[in-house]
């Protein structure tokens, strides 16, 4: 088994100090309960390190987790990619809330659900565009990527982190927001619904499926609307789910902050 493969099975290290500084800003805001055990940085890189260093040691300092140095051998042994810059974390497990407990579930907001997606990589570049499309929050399945939190939080350049992030089956999903009175909106080939023509006004529900098994028929039974996104010449492939989610949180947005 290659590294990659072993840190997308459980990975709670997080690399670098965009997923780190996402982490702290996020504990702080209340959104995720995720504890730094230790930080290594590499010694080699001390110097440079300077102004991170003295951030992290006072966090360090708050929280109760120790800052040690560590040889370039060992920071790479830790590491899935080569972007960390000399600095990682060991974290524990973040708690997931339940959709059924969530208390807080905005009249007009913006959710989304991404089911199916089969590479850590693609699902952190989707939540990246969901965050930059002011999404409120995702919902997953109890099986998830977030147990490659470390790579995840690194594609996604730490918004995986920052977001709220609640789980429940996808049905009951769709269901608990129906009840919130949301659009449920499924991304979809099998309609004539053109993204660019079709109104999405909030509260909106986005469901996102992976390329390869899309989105469940009986969640699709569930949705209110189905949309596609139209191409501009003739293409028999679909997007990466992450062009997808892009496309469809971008236009969600342009039509909400008019």
């Amino acid at each position: 088994m290659q590294k990659e493969d072993i840190k997308f099975e459980n990975s709670t290290v997080l690399e670098g100090m965009t997923s780190l500084r996402a982490l702290f800003a996020a504990q702080k805001a209340g959104i995720n309960d995720r504890k730094v055990l230790r930080l290594l940085y590499a010694a080699s890189r001390e110097e440079k390190l300077y102004k991170e260093l003295s951030f992290l040691r006072a966090m360090g300092r708050e929280q109760g987790f120790p800052v040690l140095a560590a040889s370039d051998d060992e920071i790479s042994a830790l590491s899935v990619g080569s972007s960390h810059g000399g600095v990682l974390a060991e974290c524990g497990v973040r708690t997931l809330q339940p959709l059924r407990e969530a208390q807080s579930i905005p009249e007009n907001g913006f959710y989304a659900m991404i089911q199916g997606i089969e590479d850590p990589y693609n699902f952190g570049y989707a939540i990246r565009s969901l965050y930059a499309c002011g999404v409120n929050g995702i919902v997953l399945s109890e099986r998830n990527w977030l147990s490659a939190a470390g790579v995840v939080a690194r594609s996604s350049a730490g918004a995986s982190e920052m977001l709220p992030v609640y789980v429940a089956e996808p049905t009951e999903a769709a269901d608990l927001f129906h009840e919130y009175h949301y659009t449920v909106v499924c991304a979809d080939e099998r309609t004539d619904h053109l993204l660019h023509k079709t109104v999405l006004k909030k509260p909106i529900l986005l469901i996102v499926g992976g390329e390869r098994r899309g989105i469940s028929r009986t969640l699709l039974e569930k949705a209110d609307l189905l949309v596609k996104i139209g191409y501009g010449r003739e293409f028999k492939a679909s997007l990466s789910a992450a062009s997808a989610a892009t496309m469809l949180a971008y236009e969600i947005f342009r039509q909400n902050c008019e």
